[in-house]
């Protein structure tokens, strides 16, 4: 069982590896990644672990296996359009949504959201926006950073400034300024009751059962970057899920 971990922890720390190289355009269109027989020499493991880390990456859309040839990034459109329920269609959510800023990105306390994030602090940089579409608030949002993560944002005027309405995602924001891109993210889905506060701002009555979804972000490098807790109108929302099953 512990050998059977460690492998495991292997594999998924070369895919994290890889995917970063790739999201960082290491490899553009064309260009071959190392073979599976020159990835375990260089980090000393087994084929084996190799194949399992690129069947992550062919399984999340990232590369392409061309018999014969070898192992390609696909092209970043293809990335996209292959991706289901990925971080990049999380960022795509700017296509056709709106974020407007209720509350501005500031720092305070919160005890649970820097236990979350893993921070020594208890300080952490948050704010608050609604998503709206075609005009209709459908999401509200809370997002908490940590404190150099959230300093990198103190200067992009649509997220300090209230009332200010943007096309952009958050996670789109850091992306580029994170010295790692973001790679993945935990989620977890709920139920939740309304606030006063939240109610006020999606227009439903308190109280009202919402879809809760947290989402904390990783970069490519394994740092929790981004808690986002997200209220949903199921009205004006639905979450679908495709769900393959694993080889054996």
């Amino acid at each position: 069982m512990v050998e059977q971990t460690q492998r495991e922890s292997t594999y998924l720390r070369l895919a994290r590896e890889l995917r970063s190289a790739i999201l960082r355009h290491d490899y553009p269109e064309g260009v071959r990644l190392p073979t599976e027989a020159e990835l375990a020499d260089l980090h000393g493991i087994s084929r084996q672990t190799v194949r399992r880390a690129f069947q992550d990456l062919v399984a999340e859309g990232l590369v392409r296996r061309v018999p014969g040839r070898g192992t390609f990034a696909t092209p970043r459109e293809e990335q996209y359009l292959r991706q289901f329920g990925s971080v990049d269609d999380l960022m795509g959510l700017s296509l056709d949504t709106r974020m407007d800023v209720v509350t501005p990105l500031h720092r305070r306390v919160d005890v649970d959201a820097a236990g979350r994030l893993g921070l020594h602090t208890d300080r952490v940089h948050t704010l608050a926006f609604l998503r709206l579409h075609e005009d209709t608030a459908f999401c509200h949002t809370s997002v908490f950073l940590p404190p150099d993560v959230g300093r990198l944002l103190e200067s992009v005027p649509e997220l300090t400034v209230p009332g200010t309405a943007g096309a952009s995602t958050v996670i789109g924001l850091l992306d580029g300024r994170l010295p790692e891109p973001i790679a993945e993210a935990e989620q977890s889905i709920t139920v939740a009751e309304a606030t006063r506060e939240i109610a006020g701002h999606l227009r439903c009555e308190p109280g009202r059962s919402l879809l809760r979804i947290d989402r904390v972000y990783l970069s490519a490098a394994g740092q929790l970057v981004e808690l986002a807790v997200s209220h949903f109108l199921p009205e004006h929302y639905s979450y679908r899920v495709r769900l393959r099953r694993s080889g054996r």
